[in-house]
């Protein structure tokens, strides 16, 4: 499925050396942290005049037809806390000849390397190719120079002036309220927090490719950022406390959906969701499934799937043998003990079942079979028929 993405780009005059970074939107959190990224690739920041257009996340308004300009107030604080020297260029198409270089490298880093457009699996992994582009990039030359981009860029380096010590938080700082349905509402999409937040008012660090939620001082929750407006990013285990109290809800909950699509929730807890369910009753099936999804918390994915394996296996339909399992798998990884098969239909489980060692160790059975015949001889006996009563 295509995504819509946004490029920033960020050029040298002297050495044409550029750095490119994709972001899912284009607002002002984005335009920092390309900036952040570009500063740490560059290793320095450079010290003339930064050339930039009439964009809204740095120019709140353009006084007249002069270089004037009202700044965004976060603008202005990450532009004195970078030492930036800006220059604006005039509005429309009286403007357009100062900042060709910038749009040119657009037009030239967008035609060679995302024509077609790249199949990724995520932004991370686009931010990682784009990363190594720009690094074969230095070897070009742009037009007759007689040096490559890397060459030039040798000499310009020393130039640039060191990175602040300190950090700017480039994140925008809102504070939603949880719904009832333990939901906040940031950019017209929802996300879901720990239930027990339900009603009151939470801080979120909105950045360009995801948001951090925070309850006071403590982080809660931590989400990839939506890139369109009205879906929801549901998390399964924000929602486990209030499953217990009410399991029947489980299995048409969109947070669930969402963890299977995810990989999250794998055929093998499917798989022993069926079989507790179909030993304990529905309610009490998903109340252990749920007890063994808060396993999650404190021991790691593929462990709790081993124990899970292990404990469908052996018929063990409880979550302390689950547990057990899960922590004996992570004992296994500990000593480079090879791990289990977990797929489905040849589930290792090193669990010993009592019943069949107990009948290895009986000696074999020489009586005959058990036979019913002799019950047979009741079948020639008939109930006599009563007769008709006489008038």
């Amino acid at each position: 499925m295509r995504t819509l993405c946004y490029l920033f780009v960020f050029r040298l005059s002297f050495s044409g050396k550029a750095v490119h970074r994709v972001f899912l939107s284009q607002g002002q959190e984005a335009f920092f942290e390309g900036h952040l990224h570009a500063f740490q690739a560059l290793g320095g920041i450079p010290r003339g005049k930064v050339r930039y257009d009439n964009l809204t996340s740095a120019v709140a308004r353009v006084l007249g037809f002069t270089r004037a300009r009202v700044e965004t107030d976060r603008w202005t604080a990450f532009r004195s806390w970078a030492g930036l020297e800006v220059f604006y260029c005039a509005p429309g198409i009286d403007g357009a000849h100062e900042k060709g270089g910038v749009e040119g490298e657009v037009g030239r880093f967008r035609r060679n390397h995302l024509v077609p457009v790249p199949d990724v699996t995520s932004l991370a992994e686009l931010n990682a190719q784009i990363d190594a582009w720009d690094r074969q990039d230095d070897q070009r030359r742009i037009g007759e120079r007689p040096r490559t981009v890397g060459e030039y860029f040798a000499i310009e380096k020393p130039l640039l002036q060191p990175l602040p010590e300190d950090h700017f938080e480039t994140g925008r700082l809102l504070t939603p309220r949880v719904n009832r349905y333990a939901q906040i509402t940031v950019r017209m999409n929802h996300y879901s927090v720990p239930v027990r937040l339900i009603g009151r008012q939470v801080r979120v660090l909105l950045h360009a490719s995801e948001l951090v939620v925070y309850d006071g001082r403590t982080e809660v929750a931590r989400h990839e950022r939506l890139p369109t407006r009205g879906g929801s990013r549901l998390d399964l285990d924000h929602y486990l406390e209030g499953l217990l109290r009410k399991p029947g809800a489980l299995p048409g909950a969109t947070a669930l959906d969402q963890a299977r699509a995810a990989g999250k929730f794998t055929p093998v807890h499917d798989a022993w969701w069926e079989a507790t369910s179909r030993a304990h009753g529905d309610a009490a099936g998903t109340r252990a499934l749920i007890e063994v999804l808060l396993l999650h918390r404190h021991m790691s994915h593929d462990h709790v799937v081993a124990g899970i394996a292990a404990a469908l296996r052996a018929g063990a339909l409880t979550s302390d043998a689950v547990a057990l399992e899960a922590r004996r798998a992570a004992e296994r990884e500990g000593s480079g003990e090879a791990a289990p098969d977990t797929a489905l239909g040849r589930i290792a489980s090193p669990v010993i079942s009592l019943t069949e060692r107990r009948l290895a160790a009986l000696p074999p059975d020489s009586r005959p079979l058990p036979s019913v015949a002799a019950y047979d001889q009741l079948l020639r006996h008939t109930r006599p028929t009563a007769g008709r009563p006489t008038s």
